[in-house]
């Protein structure tokens, strides 16, 4: 093997609703100064797929408003218009039928039913119901969740093209609290499994890349930061990173120190 091979599995694609990805850093649209900035630090990132909060960006409902879409191009990113800021499935449904309406028939969404504005958990009750209809609506549904493995696998089993447990609540940015769950969660998976909110920094993303998820979507990450446009830039990297090492294998983890060299045919 040549020093410079690397195993072929590091050239997989992320696969998502049959479509191939070479980034696995997803990534939103909100929180930042202007729309100069959103496309800067998207351009950073090499994301390949952005979240659009329906209820909260124009994306054409509001004509004589900036348009997002005039600076992030649907020729260029596969657009994930998202429920955010739902409270219910009838709220959740209606907004994914919006973005169809407006986008020309896009069916490709990200679900998320909040359970309430102080903690912006995930409703799982209210969730289920609205992935079964949006599924039976011909929705490609990727859906935002806890991190229970047992509702994960449910969601699955719906027919949800990916599941998206938290890392941590959103916009906490306290990185991965539970990995335990996470792993638990992977080791079921029949669809790709992306950490969704609760990153905070470069290191929190290789960390759910190192679990074996196969993305991280984030937004307050970057866009909080006091340089998005850098951390945008951090997190491309840092997703790459996290993705290598965890094809690479990491070494075992032991309670005592092993020399860093042999020490067979030593002369004295």
């Amino acid at each position: 093997m040549s020093l410079l091979t690397v195993p072929s599995n590091e050239d997989q694609p992320l696969i998502i609703d049959g479509k191939s990805y070479t980034s696995r850093l997803l990534v939103g649209t909100g929180k930042y100064k202007n729309h100069a900035e959103t496309a800067a630090a998207i351009e950073a990132s090499g994301a390949q797929i952005i979240t659009i909060a329906v209820r909260r960006t124009n994306i054409g409902q509001n004509p004589d408003e900036p348009n997002v879409l005039d600076v992030l191009s649907p020729d260029r990113y596969t657009l994930l218009p998202n429920t955010a800021g739902c409270f219910n499935a009838k709220d959740a449904i209606r907004t994914c039928q919006l973005a169809r309406e407006l986008l020309d028939g896009h069916d490709l969404v990200k679900l998320e039913v909040l359970g309430d504005e102080k903690t912006l958990y995930p409703d799982v009750t209210e969730t289920l119901v609205a992935a079964e209809v949006l599924i039976k609506d011909g929705f490609k549904v990727m859906v935002y969740t806890n991190d229970d493995p047992l509702i994960a696998k449910r969601l699955q089993e719906m027919g949800c093209v990916a599941v998206m447990p938290l890392g941590a609540p959103i916009g906490s940015g306290l990185g991965i609290r539970n990995p335990y769950n996470i792993k638990m969660i992977l080791e079921n998976a029949t669809v790709p499994i992306l950490v969704d909110a609760g990153v905070g920094t470069a290191s929190d993303a290789t960390i759910a890349m190192e679990l074996g998820c196969d993305g991280v979507l984030m937004n307050t990450a970057i866009a909080a930061a006091k340089h998005p446009v850098l951390m945008a830039r951090a997190m491309n990297y840092a997703v790459r990173a996290g993705r290598d090492a965890y094809l690479a294998g990491r070494m075992p983890r032991k309670l005592y120190a092993s020399a860093s060299s042999p020490i067979d045919g030593t002369f004295f």
